[in-house]
């Protein structure tokens, strides 16, 4: 099962009774606000307005962003570029066996990104377009790691600053910070 951060609570009950466990002792609200900061906000207060945003608008249907998938041909280049030099975190990898291809998730902040061996998930050459909020800091951070293989600009769009960066497997991605 995933949790996300609509389980926060949950989560927060389940490390106090953890650390009771081993004879650490932490209040409901200690335990609330570290999983606050385990999602990457700066107090509980934060991440329960985003809770409750979250139940706002309840769906049957439940639908979420899209989790794009990348085909890639080698793992070494795949991690050199997506966390070497974009900064992404492996999150998990899998394969059905020995000598078989590999199907794994990379992220950073919020994005979440599928990459996978396998020739019938997706074809080389795809397109994603993701939101950011300062792309100038992250051209900068990407300039100052002074990738061999991409040298990304920022352009002016007519929706917004855009910085188009590109896999070694033909694969985009629009990093937009839009107006």
């Amino acid at each position: 099962m995933t949790r996300d951060f609509r389980d926060a609570k949950l989560m927060a009950k389940t490390l106090r009774q953890a650390l009771a466990d081993r004879d650490i002792s932490l209040t409901h609200s200690e335990t609330l606000e570290i999983v606050a900061r385990q999602f990457g906000l700066d107090q509980w207060n934060i991440l329960s307005a985003k809770i409750d945003a979250a139940g706002a608008n309840p769906s049957a249907i439940g639908i979420e962003p899209p989790m794009p998938i990348f085909r890639i041909f080698s793992v070494e280049k795949a991690k050199e570029f997506y966390c070497g030099f974009l900064g992404f975190h492996l999150d998990w990898e899998h394969r059905f066996g020995e000598n078989f291809p590999l199907y794994c998730q990379v992220s950073r902040d919020g994005m979440a990104l599928h990459l996978s061996e396998h020739s019938g998930d997706a074809s080389p050459g795809a397109k994603a377009f993701v939101r950011v909020a300062n792309i100038r800091a992250y051209h900068a951070e990407l300039s100052g790691k002074d990738y061999r293989y991409m040298k990304p600009g920022v352009e002016e769009a007519p929706w917004g600053l855009e910085m188009t960066v590109t896999d070694p497997f033909s694969n985009r991605i629009a990093f937009c910070e839009q107006r």
